[in-house]
């Protein structure tokens, strides 16, 4: 342990007198943040294979040209339903999940600031995507617009409408309560000595990840509402017939929806920023440079909105200042990527599966910048527009990003959670297995977008045929791979691993790893005294 965390001095509440509640009660009425990021963990993993199942459902039928397996209405609520389960079920609920579990351990809290509420952020999310999932079996069949939602289109819906409606402001309901639940925790029951500045940047882009979901979540819901008025009670907002205006739904979805990319890569920022110092022997290069680029990546969110609408004929002057601002977050970006590289460089650097998968995110996400860069130049993306060029950049953001990201900081983090550490052969497997079929899943898509094939088709010209077929097989390559990944987690909850140490790994930093692994259910009753500054820069 390096001598800057020997200096933390902490009472780990190892008592055995007030542990949890047995049977179903322990679930049901958590209010540990272990539990209930356990609990966040788990159900974003059946998430992740509802939606990837819909994901092979919707590469079978792009195997080849023609229609094969399913008519084109179920094809678009396929396309939908895959959307709103991986955004809003998988991605956002496993770094909610991660939020739980780490960060009380990371700032010396003995838990998270509201706990009674932080079981009801949770159990909104299963009543909230049951609703969601019936809607597969309503008339007309589940929404089949998009998962933006736009109208006219998503006013087709059939009786599934009102539904897709109130499971949305669910989903949103428990995003700011999770997000107040964190900026309360962060801010107020920080150990006594941890400045701002000394926070692990986990915990920083959480914070700053909160903000952002408080900030945009409540222009969802009345995007939402809008469109609930629209269809049941006579207004028209988004109703061209009625005097409304189609576009002002894009102008207000947006607002809300590049922020949220950003509420899905920031915390994959954090995890990141967490991993690679540790298997590098070094400390984080530029700790505060890094603060400050998420800060300012998460104020430009704000401003680029209207990139996603080059095509509705706005004005050329909003044309340039979007592309502009834009361009503009490739810079904040780039200095974190830089910093990841400083980090690297003439480090002490081994490979262990945790270190792969930031390795893989650096690369693969890097690449998803750069198309993002092409995408943001107005004339260029009036071609890319609503081609799979998108699909494979917005991919290579969230698969290589946020998921690799998450599958990172479990393999990082779980032995602290077990106490038996996974099986590093298998999780290396895991590791070649999703990069390859990652690779071979989307990059072709990059090819054919350009070519000209649209998004959101369930056929397509003989062109396109060889591109597709490869795409469908890498996919379902990927989507095979993520059982290794089940059956390496399920090994090490069932104790199959070696004995985990307290430091798990070789002389990492931060308070998680001054308590004992597994974790003890309650700790830092006495709040940490941390004396020195070093192990958080």
């Amino acid at each position: 342990m390096s001598s800057a965390v020997a200096d933390i001095h902490a009472d780990h509440g190892e008592h055995d007198d007030h542990g949890p509640a047995k049977g179903w009660r322990r679930w049901l009425y958590a209010t540990n943040h272990k539990d209930i990021g356990t609990m966040y963990l788990l159900f974003s993993l059946t998430m992740f294979f509802a939606g990837g199942t819909m994901a092979l459902i919707i590469r079978s039928e792009l195997f080849s040209p023609g229609l094969q397996f399913v008519d084109p209405a179920f094809f678009n609520q396929m396309t939908t339903m895959h959307a709103l389960i991986m955004v809003f079920g998988a991605v956002m609920p496993a770094f909610v999940g991660l939020a739980n579990w780490m960060i009380p351990l990371m700032i010396g809290a003995p838990d998270m600031a509201l706990p009674r509420m932080n079981n009801w952020s949770f159990w909104i999310l299963p009543v909230a995507f049951s609703i969601l999932g019936s809607t597969l079996f309503m008339a007309g069949g589940a929404p089949a617009s998009g998962w933006t939602m736009y109208p006219p289109l998503v006013l087709q819906t059939g009786d599934a409408f009102p539904f897709l409606i109130f499971s949305v402001h669910l989903m949103g309901l428990s995003s700011i309560m999770g997000a107040i639940n964190v900026i309360v925790t962060i801010i107020n029951m920080r150990a006594p000595d941890m400045s701002l500045l000394k926070m692990p940047m986990f915990v920083w882009t959480w914070l700053i990840t909160a903000y952002l979901l408080i900030a945009v979540m409540p222009v969802l819901a009345g995007a939402v509402t809008m469109l609930l008025t629209d269809q049941f009670f006579g207004t028209s907002f988004f109703l061209a017939a009625g005097g409304g205006d189609p576009v002002m739904f894009q102008h207000i979805f947006w607002f809300f929806g590049h922020p949220e990319v950003y509420i899905m890569i920031l915390p994959a920022f954090g995890v990141v920023s967490e991993i690679i110092p540790t298997f590098s022997r070094k400390p984080l290069f530029g700790h505060d440079s890094m603060v400050y680029a998420a800060s300012s990546i998460a104020f430009l969110s704000f401003i680029v909105w209207a990139h996603h609408m080059f095509t509705v004929g706005m004005p050329l002057t909003g044309q340039m200042f979007f592309m502009f601002a834009t361009m503009l977050i490739a810079v904040p970006t780039g200095v974190k990527i830089f910093n990841w590289l400083a980090t690297m460089w003439r480090g002490a650097m081994t490979f262990e599966t945790p270190m792969l998968f930031s390795l893989g995110f650096v690369f693969l996400f890097t690449i998803g910048g750069f198309s993002g860069l092409m995408l943001a130049i107005a004339p260029a993306d009036i071609q890319y527009h609503d081609s799979y060029f998108v699909v494979a950049h917005f991919h290579y953001v969230l698969v290589p990003g946020s998921i690799f990201a998450l599958m990172a900081a479990v393999y990082y983090w779980m032995p602290k959670w077990t106490g038996h550490l996974y099986n590093e052969s298998l999780g290396k497997l895991h590791f070649w297995l999703s990069t390859i079929f990652v690779n071979l899943t989307f990059f072709p898509m990059h090819f054919v977008g350009l070519a000209g094939m649209p998004r959101r088709i369930p056929d397509y010209s003989t062109q396109f045929t060889d591109f597709n077929a490869i795409a469908s097989i890498g996919a379902f390559g990927f989507g095979l791979s993520q059982l290794l990944f089940v059956f390496i987690v399920f090994q090490c909850v069932r104790n199959k691993g070696e004995i985990a140490t307290q430091e798990v790994w070789d002389n990492p930093t931060g308070l998680e790893w001054t308590v004992p692994s597994p974790a003890p259910y309650h700790t830092f009753e006495t709040p940490p005294r941390v004396t020195s500054g070093a192990a958080f820069s």
